[in-house]
């Protein structure tokens, strides 16, 4: 979408049961118009019901044709308890059977920039082999902050102003800190961008994000040629 675009609000009453039902009819069109769906995980507690649901509600549905992401990483081993790629694979990559060679993990176990640098390169792989000039995700899945971060791109971070690299480490202001992160070039190549944002309080952040007021790092995820649509719990 041009950056002119409004983004769609769609406000759910079962949130969980109808975020998953939405985010799975827009794989299935990724699958039925691609041959597969590249699909970004975002962390936190919100996806970890989304993802047991999308199991429930995915009967039939070929995982074997989905290329799972993550958004962003937290710096500890795969088995640590604030591992995203723990939860992820705890609520779905394992109850789907998504194959691990469909599965491309941020090692926070390593280094954080070689960790980042190791990811970047994995995707801009797939990404020359579809002649991408980045990685284009099908749907990615983003959270929301009560301080407007999003990822991990925080306010006042100086991941903020990465415009070149697509994945880099970054700092955050709770533990554990030290974090990896898709910046906004990355995110912005996306054909669709879904945010989960479950709660009354977050209302009117939300409500300043798509007003255009206010400096949150959420607001500047706007796809060059995709769509945003908010997912928001009533």
């Amino acid at each position: 979408m041009s950056h002119d675009v409004k983004p769609e609000v769609r406000h759910l009453v079962d949130f969980t049961r109808e975020a998953a039902g939405f985010i799975l009819t827009e794989m299935r069109a990724a699958v039925a118009a691609r041959g597969f769906c590249r699909l970004a995980l975002s962390g936190g507690n919100t996806p970890r019901k989304i993802n047991a649901e999308l199991v429930a509600q995915a009967a039939g549905f070929g995982w074997n044709h989905v290329q799972i992401t993550f958004g962003d990483e937290r710096c500890v081993p795969p088995e640590h308890a604030d591992s995203n790629y723990r939860m992820a694979r705890e609520t779905l990559l394992e109850p789907a059977g998504i194959p691990d060679g469909n599965v491309f993990r941020i090692k926070g176990e390593i280094e954080p920039d070689a960790a980042a640098r190791e990811y970047e390169a994995r995707l801009h792989a797939v990404a020359a082999r579809l002649g991408e000039p980045r990685y284009v995700h099908d749907v990615l899945l983003l959270g929301l902050g009560e301080d407007g971060h999003t990822a991990s791109l925080f306010p006042g971070s100086p991941a903020l102003a990465e415009m070149e690299r697509n994945v880099i480490p970054a700092i955050g202001p709770k533990p554990p800190p030290q974090r990896i992160t898709m910046t906004f070039p990355l995110l912005n190549a996306a054909r669709h961008v879904i945010f989960l944002a479950n709660g009354a309080a977050k209302r009117p952040l939300i409500e300043q994000i798509l007003a255009g007021t206010g400096d949150y790092p959420a607001a500047r995820v706007q796809p060059d040629a995709g769509r945003v649509t908010w997912l928001v719990g009533d």
